[in-house]
């Protein structure tokens, strides 16, 4: 299968998502059909603070119609703030188009985990990953803006200060230790620029990861895009 990945929202994650994709089908010694557009990040956050989901998903609908001229048979975005106008998308894009939040609640449930903690942007901890999580409980940090302007930050800028990685660390033990949660989830897909190669004391599950591995299982042809896709 043909992935279309709408790449740039940030850039560091839509490095992450090639490495990983390139990665997992050379294991299985499968090769990789993959085309990447560019959406532009400050455009998206523009668009997210004002909940302007229509304005998005028409940007996301042009990029989407270049990734089928191109061959894709699906469309990716490769951010999970990025889904805030996932609905809207649907109704635009002439591709199927692939979920990356909800295959989380079996994935949380399936690892016995009752209660996790969210990182990520503003919106992503407030709906809880957009509402999306039916079978597992969800805390966040108690300062809501400031978090997520950390990790827009961050992603905008493609780089992490040692400042900024301690303050998601810390973050991230508070919701264990102080709020319950059995694990920590990076649902920021830029948020590996804060975690990669540290060691923390608490479970950290990458979201990156369990989206990674559905688009491995749908480029294989493991998985069927009809159960995972909406649209097109």
């Amino acid at each position: 299968m043909h992935l279309g990945l709408i790449g740039g929202i940030g850039p560091a994650s839509t490095v992450v998502y090639y490495q990983r994709l390139t990665d997992a089908m050379r294991a299985l010694n499968m090769p990789l059909e993959l085309t990447i557009v560019n959406a532009d990040a400050n455009t998206l956050v523009k668009n997210n603070f004002a909940d302007d989901r229509m304005a998005q998903a028409h940007v996301y609908a042009e990029l989407i119609s270049r990734l089928k001229s191109a061959g894709a048979d699906c469309a990716v975005l490769t951010s999970l703030g990025g889904h805030f106008c996932f609905d809207e998308t649907v109704h635009l894009s002439k591709l199927h188009l692939v979920n990356a939040v909800t295959p989380f609640d079996e994935f949380f449930a399936t690892t016995n985990l009752k209660t996790v903690g969210l990182l990520g942007t503003e919106v992503v901890m407030r709906t809880a990953l957009y509402g999306q999580l039916q079978k597992t409980k969800t805390v966040a940090p108690d300062d809501l803006q400031d978090t997520g302007k950390a990790y827009l930050d961050m992603a905008l800028s493609g780089a992490c200060s040692d400042a900024t990685r301690e303050f998601f660390l810390e973050e991230g033990r508070k919701l264990v230790q102080n709020k319950g949660a059995d694990a920590v989830v990076l649902a920021g897909t830029d948020l590996g620029l804060a975690f990669y190669g540290q060691t923390t004391e608490y479970k950290a599950i990458d979201a990156l990861d369990v989206h990674v591995d559905l688009l491995v299982s749908l480029a294989a042809g493991k998985a069927h895009l009809n159960d995972h896709a909406v649209g097109g």
